[in-house]
């Protein structure tokens, strides 16, 4: 008996499938869901900071500086976060900050992916002298201290946004390279992959539509990871003053102007460092349980 056209186009493929059970194993960990909430928060700072921040970030106010918390004696009500060394709501520039933080690390993300990406395809798949130049640029680049080349090359071409997202972009293709080239290789070789070429497929359509999709799991996975490596690295440049500069809020400069003034107001420093922690941590966590979802050998019970 023939199944009907309209039952079965009405049929998930194995695909949606897969990314059925997919989000299916994610939402059911609260792990995941914790990981999550966190990470829509600082989206949601990122997307209409002005409609959750209660105070203009860039308003100054002397008479108010290096308040404490509002819930502590000589806080300000309504300044929940305490106020820095000018007089500025803590908390706002806290919501204001996320944006340029996760602006910054989202499209180093993608420069790092899309560069790490097409290398890993080209050496994977071609091996031989063009895999041989790919592995030495890798190892070239790797052998140097990610933190101080990336601090080096921003100090000599600037500290601009967009030089920023290039450079730190371009400080992790190795990384997503290899993860890419090593999957490349278990894929290369498979059955689709040969009758895709015994049929004439072009290589650029084979490498596209047939590795690819095979290897974006661990890419996607890997990019989780690198996400909150790039939010410390963001942080760490802002700190040293290398960073977007002032007086756009950044939470490594929050942190590096709050450090002057540990002993009149810890507030300064520690609400963005803990803004900075909870947002590398869902990332981590997330990145683990989206390992778990996507690896076929775990049951779903």
């Amino acid at each position: 008996m023939s199944l009907s056209p309209t039952a079965d186009a009405a049929e998930p493929s194995p695909a949606q499938n897969r990314w059925r059970t997919v989000t299916r194993r994610l939402f059911t960990k609260k792990a995941a869901q914790l990981s999550l909430a966190i990470i829509l928060v600082g989206f949601l700072f990122a997307l209409v900071p002005s409609l959750l921040a209660p105070h203009d970030p860039y308003a100054q106010e002397l008479t108010l500086r290096l308040r404490p918390p509002a819930f502590m004696e000589r806080g300000v009500p309504g300044y929940w976060l305490g106020t820095d060394q000018l007089g500025r709501d803590i908390l706002s520039r806290i919501i204001y900050g996320a944006r340029i933080t996760l602006f910054v690390s989202i499209f180093a993300v993608l420069v790092s992916g899309v560069a790490g990406v097409a290398m890993g395809l080209i050496g994977g798949y071609y091996g031989g002298k063009a895999d041989a130049v790919i592995l030495r640029l890798i190892d070239i680049q790797l052998a140097f201290p990610l933190v101080l080349l990336v601090i080096a090359v921003v100090a000599v071409v600037g500290p601009s946004l967009t030089n920023l997202i290039i450079i730190m972009g371009l400080s992790g293709w190795p990384r997503f390279a290899r993860v890419v080239r090593g999957s490349v290789l278990s894929v290369r070789n498979k059955e689709f992959v040969e009758a895709a070429r015994a049929i004439g497929v072009k290589t650029p359509r084979i490498m596209l539509q047939h590795i690819l999709p095979n290897v974006l799991s661990a890419v996607i996975v890997y990019a989780s990871f690198d996400l909150a490596r790039m939010i410390l690295l963001e942080a760490t440049l802002s700190f040293l003053g290398l960073g977007v500069q002032p007086p756009s809020p950044t939470w490594g400069g929050m942190i590096s102007d709050g450090a002057k003034y540990m002993s009149l107001s810890w507030s300064v420093s520690l609400s963005p460092g803990i803004a900075i922690a909870l947002l590398i941590l869902a990332f981590n966590i997330l990145g683990d349980e989206l390992r778990d979802a996507l690896d076929p050998q775990i049951s779903d019970n």
